[in-house]
């Protein structure tokens, strides 16, 4: 595949297709060190922005948090989350390249299974809190 005069080696078109088709609706979390995320150059080719992991920077230089983990919705990264546990309770802080969440009922759906997923690993209480979206 050729991203921006970039070559890039993976899996085939359609073992791609395939793999999206099957999450369509779902919301992932990924880590800063994922394999989509921490190779930045690609990265901000496929997505269109920059994405930098800030927790070596100062905390009044950070744009989008300590520990932020680009959001991804179907096959766009749309935003960023930071998590943390407060009193054995997930809260999740999000940020949005356009400047909002998608409106659609679908992506809140996918958001909180997500969340949920994520308060079930780390065996936090089963309730968590947006703190904005």
């Amino acid at each position: 595949m050729t991203v921006a005069g970039q070559r890039w080696y993976g899996v085939s078109a359609q073992d791609l297709t395939q793999s999206i088709s099957a999450h369509a609706d779902r919301v992932f979390l990924l880590t800063p060190f994922d394999p989509v995320v921490w190779d930045r150059l690609r990265f901000e080719l496929f997505w269109d922005w920059s994405f930098r992991f800030e927790a070596y920077t100062p905390a009044a230089k950070r744009i989008r948090g300590y520990y932020a983990m680009p959001l991804l919705w179907r096959d766009i990264v749309i935003g960023w989350g930071n998590l943390s546990a407060k009193q054995r309770r997930l809260q999740a802080q999000f940020g949005y390249v356009s400047g909002q969440a998608p409106q659609k009922g679908e992506f809140r759906f996918a958001l909180k299974h997500e969340l949920q997923s994520t308060s079930d690993f780390l065996r936090l209480t089963t309730d968590f809190e947006i703190l904005n979206s």
